[in-house]
């Protein structure tokens, strides 16, 4: 489901795919090739929210800025199954993994990995190329050649199925 808020619609590039049993509001732009799987929620209500190209919302995720603080997530970004995000900015080619949190006023470098169920606390700033695990979120060193590779290899996969999805009109 798409929707405007207080005379601000969602601008969604022509190659994108957004489910629609997903619910996208307010002032949002959403990149060429992009997705937002079933049951996730992209909530510009309070500011703006960029999502850059060949991005991928998994089902379940929950995108809502915070009031005044536009966010921006960049490109070849995964944010996978449930993971709910506030921060301000997300860098390229960033993995988020499964039910991770980044909360409000955080920054988030390019070539990052955030490991599964991960909480990236208030004010955090993430920088490029590392990875993060751990509630509360913690630096633990270098992002790996294999964690670059499972976000490459998972980009591979979920546009092309986003694209299949898009031309059976799901």
């Amino acid at each position: 489901m798409i929707r405007s808020f207080d005379g601000k619609s969602p601008k969604i590039a022509e190659s994108a795919w957004v489910s629609e049993a997903a619910y996208v509001v307010g002032d949002v732009e959403i990149g060429q090739s992009s997705a937002v799987w079933p049951g996730a929620v992209v909530r510009a209500d309070f500011t703006k929210i960029r999502i850059g190209s060949n991005t991928d919302i998994e089902d379940n995720c929950v995108i809502h800025g915070m009031p005044g603080e536009p966010m921006e997530i960049g490109d070849n970004v995964v944010i996978t199954h449930g993971a709910v995000v506030h921060s301000r900015s997300i860098g390229n080619n960033v993995f988020i993994g499964f039910n991770a949190a980044t909360l409000p006023h955080t920054e988030i470098g390019n070539r990052c990995f955030i490991a599964a169920s991960s909480v990236v606390t208030e004010g955090m700033k993430i920088p490029d190329g590392s990875f993060v695990a751990g509630a509360p979120a913690e630096v633990k060193g270098k992002i790996s050649k294999k964690q670059l590779t499972w976000i490459k290899s998972h980009l591979e996969v979920y546009p092309p199925m986003a694209r299949r999805f898009k031309e059976q009109g799901l």
